[in-house]
């Protein structure tokens, strides 16, 4: 698939939960988006951000009560500095990657803030877990003292939570778009983006936190990529996922795809929000292909060889590699 623009699309498992941890594992990850590049195409680099702005809160909120009064870090400002530390450990590893193939060509992060709407019904209803875990106890404390929305979060403790608005637009789609027409590699859209609503020639950030799938499927249509990877930890979509009856998927039509979500076959917050950016993003334009398997498998994937693959309509039988390619 030479020529073709992509947006390749981060999960947690690519970045680590820790600076250390993600300095190391960002080396695996930018071989893998490296092998693009060498290709010929022009890619763009979305992530998540969960551990990462829920770590930056907490030590916030945590020296805002030191001796020092040091002020307490708004939300999205949290958002912010996620996009620029994991960008620059992206950044690095990726431009280490292409320099050892002997590849000259610029990387670069763009701090990106996408639009949502006040009025999102997401506002009302919180269920996007951030940060660190506690206690029953502890979480009452904190609803009391800040004014949190905390939830329980699969029997491993509570969590605060934030609403998950959809995105509108990005607001720094020009200069990536500009970027990438300089074939210079881009990561944008960090964590989903900074999460701002206009009012009037203002931007005003909110706290919530943007699904990244959702904002890397934005942010690809408006560049107007061709394909659309998405890196988890799971190497294909399944339906009857733990049943005996467990089917690995390796394509399937918008069609297909949208009757398996009615059905519930994939869970909320996890393979839900995946398949159903896929969906869209392929429904968007006439050719457009996305993929969805695991960074360890990526290579494997972009030949066609696994992952799930989700287009028009199936138009072949056997390998992915007819459909992707």
């Amino acid at each position: 698939m030479p020529g073709k623009r992509i947006v390749v699309a981060l999960g947690g498992n690519a970045l680590g939960d820790t600076p250390e941890e993600q300095q190391k594992l960002v080396k695996n990850t930018a071989k893998v988006i490296v092998d693009l590049i060498n290709a010929g195409n022009q890619v763009l680099v979305a992530h998540g951000n969960g551990p990462q702005v829920g770590m930056i809160n907490l030590a916030m909120e945590i020296a805002s009560k030191s001796e020092n009064s040091i002020p307490e870090m708004p939300f999205p400002e949290c958002v912010a500095m996620s996009q620029g530390y994991i960008g620059y450990h992206l950044q690095n590893a990726i431009r280490e990657e292409l320099l050892k193939r002997k590849i000259y060509m610029p990387v670069a992060t763009i701090v990106t803030q996408v639009l949502v709407d006040k009025n999102d019904p997401a506002f009302s209803n919180p269920t996007k877990p951030i940060g660190a875990f506690y206690t029953e106890v502890e979480a009452k404390k904190l609803v009391l003292e800040k004014g949190y929305q905390m939830k329980e979060d699969s029997g491993r403790g509570w969590r605060r939570v934030v609403p998950s608005p959809k995105p509108l637009d990005v607001i720094e789609k020009e200069t990536v778009q500009a970027l990438l027409e300089k074939k210079q590699v881009v990561i944008a859209v960090g964590g989903g983006g900074i999460p701002v609503i206009a009012e009037g020639n203002s931007l005003i950030g909110v706290s919530a936190v943007i699904d990244k799938d959702y904002a890397s499927e934005k942010l690809a249509e408006l560049i107007d990529a061709q394909y659309l990877i998405i890196l988890t930890a799971v190497e294909k979509v399944c339906i009857n996922f733990g049943e005996p009856d467990e089917e690995k998927l390796d394509y399937i039509s918008v069609e297909k795809a949208e009757r398996y979500i009615k059905e519930g076959h994939f869970a909320p917050g996890s393979m839900l929000p995946k398949v159903e950016v896929a969906v869209k993003f392929v429904k968007s334009r006439q050719g457009r292909k996305a993929l969805i398997t695991s960074l360890e498998k990526a290579a494997d994937g972009i030949a066609g060889n696994t992952g799930t693959l989700i287009v028009d309509e199936v138009i072949s039988t056997g390998k992915n590699k007819a459909n992707f390619s």
